[in-house]
């Protein structure tokens, strides 16, 4: 056993470091001593900690956590990019987020890391076609975690949510990678509509708190769209979009907004 946790470790850094930051923080804090050796240091894979959070969250009365880690541990070991894309997702909470200092944070107190986590096993189980469990899992996470992302969305990698209350993530919306975005945002429709009807965020956009983009339309890649916005029309790459409705006020200001975070406009205008 001891020489397979050495060749995890040697292959998998980021499961490395967490399991040494949960050391640690036993013998810095015992009283949290079950916590970390049932959600960390009893696993060998991040894949099997994370199914184990998962369930531990997710369970009630209507699904035991055995069940759902079952369902979980079944994801993982079916689709290989859930836990590649969970590591990206670690690193970007840890490179973007200025109150997360350890790896181990996202894992075990973060409910945005939690809940795309979450999403990411209902996305699994509905390309499987197990579409009435995917929507337990949805119903779950936004009753645990405060965050409504329809199953059939589609999230890429390095994705950062802050503070993550009231997310809503409506069924046809598309997120590309390294996206940041912060509490009450909604990307949903405008109306009744039953196709595609729920906006296309493009890589490396920054969304600020409370902002709104409505409607299947397009965000292009590394834009920043400005706090409260309301965004019901398309977004050319690159730019700043601020107001009720949204305009365009600016350049984006850098290559990557998602990754510097910088929300301040600076009185700029286009």
């Amino acid at each position: 056993m001891g020489r397979t946790k050495k060749r995890l470790a040697e292959v998998d850094p980021v499961w490395s470091q967490i399991r040494e930051e949960g050391q640690q923080a036993v013998s810095e804090e015992p009283l949290l001593g079950g916590l970390m050796h049932a959600s960390v240091l009893h696993h060998d894979t991040l894949e099997a900690a994370l199914a184990y959070r998962m369930a531990s969250k997710l369970a009630s009365s209507e699904m035991s956590g055995q069940l759902i880690r079952e369902i979980a541990d079944e994801a993982y070991a079916s689709d290989p990019s859930l836990g590649q894309k969970a590591r990206a997702d670690i690193e970007a909470v840890f490179e973007r987020d200025p109150a997360c200092q350890r790896y181990l944070q996202p894992l075990l107190f973060f409910k945005g890391f939690q809940a795309i986590q979450a999403y990411r096993v209902a996305h699994w189980l509905w390309k499987d076609g197990r579409k009435d469990l995917a929507y337990f899992a949805q119903m779950r996470v936004s009753e645990q975690f405060g965050v409504d992302i329809h199953p059939a969305a589609r999230i890429g990698q390095g994705i950062m949510i802050d503070h993550a209350h009231s997310i809503v993530i409506g069924e046809t919306a598309v997120v590309g990678d390294n996206v940041s975005m912060l509490h009450a945002v909604t990307l949903g429709g405008t109306g009744k509509e039953h196709d595609d009807r729920h906006p296309k965020i493009g890589d490396g956009v920054l969304i600020g708190a409370g902002a709104k983009v409505l409607g299947n339309i397009h965000v292009g890649h590394c834009c920043r769209i400005a706090a409260g916005s309301v965004v019901l029309e398309d977004v050319p790459a690159c730019k700043t979009v601020a107001g009720v409705p949204a305009r365009i006020v600016g350049e984006a200001g850098c290559d990557q907004p998602s990754l510097s975070m910088d929300q301040v406009l600076n009185g700029m205008t286009e």
